[in-house]
């Protein structure tokens, strides 16, 4: 922005007039901000470049991002820059000197959001309708700003897709012998290598990892568990769980002998019951293993978990079959790239009759820059074990 003032000027000569009126006639050809985001459609564990082009050099701006969440929460993360001598910002090249997040971080505009000012506590952020894209708008303002986003008008603002769930991808609600779930299926003629996939004590039915592990080509099955007056008992749950893999084993999407399990706090515990052929005897198991643990783990003793694990494989000489990786600064919940980091939420447990808040754990850096690394791990480990071919690579 250009401000000019004219103070105890009584009449401007011919030059001076002729002088303004070429800034002038300057300013109006001069073009505006353009910002960029590319790709504006892409699969959430796609990263995206985001670039700001037109600035005068040497300006302060601010790139701000702005989601609303399926429950109506306003989520927002946002960094400031100084544009470069060809006035031009980065979001991949440049520091951010201070927002949301700060230093180089390409997408720290997703990985930084948090509950916009005045939102209630310990909200989480988790996509439930993976027929839909997570919608975020990508903005530059003038100047560094901190706070009243809503209340400024941006240069330029960009709209983006964030898609969990890629072109092709079947998508099938499962209800086989008291078995309930979706069940991803990938595009192309298949088979493909399955994937069960279980997540915590929350129960119920999460798809948006499911969705995205078939975006990369595997059929998986979101399991839904501790529905209501079901499973009373452990015998009944057990049960459950050994059906819901003998289900996913005999489906025809699925190469029978290639069938992995994806598991997450509790779905990690029955993942192992499971792995062990319907035993808790660890040293049974006669498959590859990944464990692996946030050493800020607050919730589980996961890393005494996994420690317990490779001894009693060791003792039988299959340590061999086992991948451990352990984290620092990394929390409970790691979820799929780029997604907001959560040391405490709210949380509702025993068919929503207890509700409370539930401490994670995590340092939102390091705990993000974990979320990437680990799921590279998973894709090579999965990879590796369950295909014999080059995996698929979906495109939006």
């Amino acid at each position: 922005m250009h401000v000019f003032l004219c103070q105890g000027v009584c009449g401007p000569s011919k030059e001076t007039t002729s002088k303004a009126a070429i800034r002038a006639s300057a300013m109006s050809q001069a073009a505006p901000p353009l910002l960029s985001v590319r790709p504006t459609r892409g699969l959430v564990d796609e990263a995206f470049q985001v670039l700001v082009e037109n600035l005068s050099p040497g300006v302060p701006v601010t790139l701000h991002s702005l989601h609303q969440s399926e429950d109506k929460h306003y989520w927002e993360a946002y960094g400031h820059y100084i544009s470069t001598s060809t006035g031009v910002v980065s979001v991949t090249d440049d520091l951010s000197l201070g927002g949301t997040y700060q230093g180089k971080e390409a997408m720290g505009l997703l990985w930084s959001m948090r509950p916009v000012p005045g939102s209630r506590t310990g909200l989480r952020l988790r996509k439930m309708n993976v027929c839909s894209p997570m919608l975020v708008s990508i903005s530059v303002y003038s100047g560094h700003v901190s706070h009243d986003f809503s209340q400024r008008p941006p240069l330029a603002a960009v709209l983006t897709e964030r898609w969990f769930m890629a072109p092709g991808v079947r998508r099938l609600d499962i209800k086989d012998r008291g078995v309930r779930g979706t069940l991803f299926i990938p595009s192309g003629p298949g088979p493909f290598p399955g994937m069960l996939d279980m997540l915590g004590s929350g129960g119920g039915l999460l798809e948006y990892r499911s969705a995205l592990l078939a975006s990369h080509g595997y059929a998986s099955l979101a399991l839904e568990y501790f529905a209501p007056r079901e499973l009373a008992s452990a015998d009944l749950e057990l049960d459950y769980f050994e059906k819901a893999f003998e289900m996913l084993r005999h489906h025809p999407a699925v190469i029978p002998g290639r069938v992995g399990i994806l598991g997450l706090s509790l779905g990690t515990k029955v993942g192992m019951y499971l792995a062990s052929e319907s035993s808790v005897k660890v040293r049974t198991l006669n498959c590859p293993v990944m464990l692996v643990n946030g050493l800020d783990d607050q919730t589980q003793p996961a890393v005494e978990f996994a420690e317990d694990i490779f001894h009693m494989m060791h003792s039988v000489g299959k340590d061999h079959l086992l991948t451990r990786l352990e984290y620092p600064d990394t929390g409970h919940l790691i979820e799929p790239p780029y997604s907001p980091h959560f040391r405490a939420t709210n949380f509702i447990w025993d068919n929503k009759k207890g509700k409370g808040s539930l401490l994670w754990g995590g340092q939102t850096k390091p705990h993000s820059d974990v979320q990437e690394d680990l799921w590279t791990e998973i894709l090579a480990f999965l990879q590796q074990h369950l295909y014999s071919r080059q995996s698929p690579r979906a495109r939006m």
